[in-house]
């Protein structure tokens, strides 16, 4: 299978182009961070530039487009709400024109953020009210998507991982100050369902294979406080817990306002794949021995 990973350098997308291009023919487009020594082809273009969508897709001449690339600090998103608008919400509708005019398969990666994190445990069905740039966009990309190509996987993520500058997820955020010894606070008032980047990366893979399409929530079954998350960070790499400092998010001096509770069912997703989807233990237990086996160190290196 030929797939196309756009934001190749991402958390997401450069993990999955490594998880599977032993078995598949991959593409990775990249823009503002290039890679090096990578085992898969690399492409860079600003898929902010009208027309360029189907120039990659044209070249590339992908079975599967893995849409990951985006604009995910909220911050930035905040303080660049035009391009947020535009990489976000515009840019995933142009591409599932062109998947569904080709027959190209298409996953389109949107967020569980998209929720104003109220009541949580929220389903497929339940109203999205997002609070934020970020959140809003994502939400107009996952519109945009749907109404251009019903056909489409839409998979509302929360992950972490190993990235290219050892610094893009929570999990690294929690080893690399705890690994230190520096205090680290984890709110203790927002709760997530993260999935580790690979796991992510599996459920993705059979849903394509198993010809899926819409929305599914995509995320671990067990949800915890970021505040737990670190402590378990803690705990399986055998570091200080009493270093996890319990705050509240209010006191973070955060640019962009956060949705409390992120909580989701992954019920549709298990239905439809047959499967229980994973707790924070196997994730957490990945995570570590990728750590051990030198993954983390030899992912810096991709970087150009």
């Amino acid at each position: 299978m030929r797939i196309l990973v756009t934001g190749a350098s991402g958390l997401l997308g450069l993990n999955f182009a490594l998880q599977y291009c032993g078995q598949h023919s991959i593409t990775g487009l990249v823009n503002g961070h290039n890679l090096a020594g990578v085992p898969f082809e690399v492409c860079r273009a600003d898929l902010v530039q009208p027309g360029t969508a189907q120039q990659v897709i044209q070249s590339a001449r992908p079975d599967l487009i893995l849409h990951c690339a985006a604009i995910a600090n909220l911050d930035t998103c905040e303080t660049h709400p035009d391009l947020a608008q535009r990489l976000n919400a515009e840019v995933p509708g142009e591409i599932a024109v062109i998947a569904r005019r080709s027959g190209i398969q298409m996953i389109h990666v949107s967020t569980d953020a998209v929720f104003d994190g109220l009541h949580g445990r929220y389903t497929e069905q339940s109203a999205a009210r997002p609070i934020n740039v970020y959140a809003r966009t994502k939400l107009e990309g996952e519109k945009a998507v749907a109404e251009a190509n019903p056909e489409a996987i839409i998979g509302r993520v929360n992950f972490y991982g190993w990235s290219l500058s050892g610094n893009r997820s929570l999990g690294e955020f929690f080893f690399n100050n705890l690994r230190a010894g520096k205090r680290t606070t984890g709110f203790t008032d927002i709760w997530f369902c993260p999935l580790q980047v690979n796991l992510l990366g599996e459920l993705l893979m059979k849903m394509a294979v198993k010809g899926l399409s819409g929305l599914y929530h995509t995320v671990s079954r067990e949800c915890l406080s970021k505040y737990e998350f670190g402590c378990r960070v803690a705990r399986q790499f055998g570091l200080d817990e009493s270093l996890v400092i319990p705050v509240s998010w209010l006191e973070g001096n955060l640019a962009a306002p956060r949705s409390p509770n992120l909580s989701l069912r992954t019920d549709k997703l298990e239905k439809a794949l047959g499967e229980t989807l994973p707790d924070q233990s196997g994730g957490l237990k990945l995570f570590y021995a990728q750590y051990r086996e030198g993954f983390a160190e030899r992912i810096l290196k991709l970087s150009r």
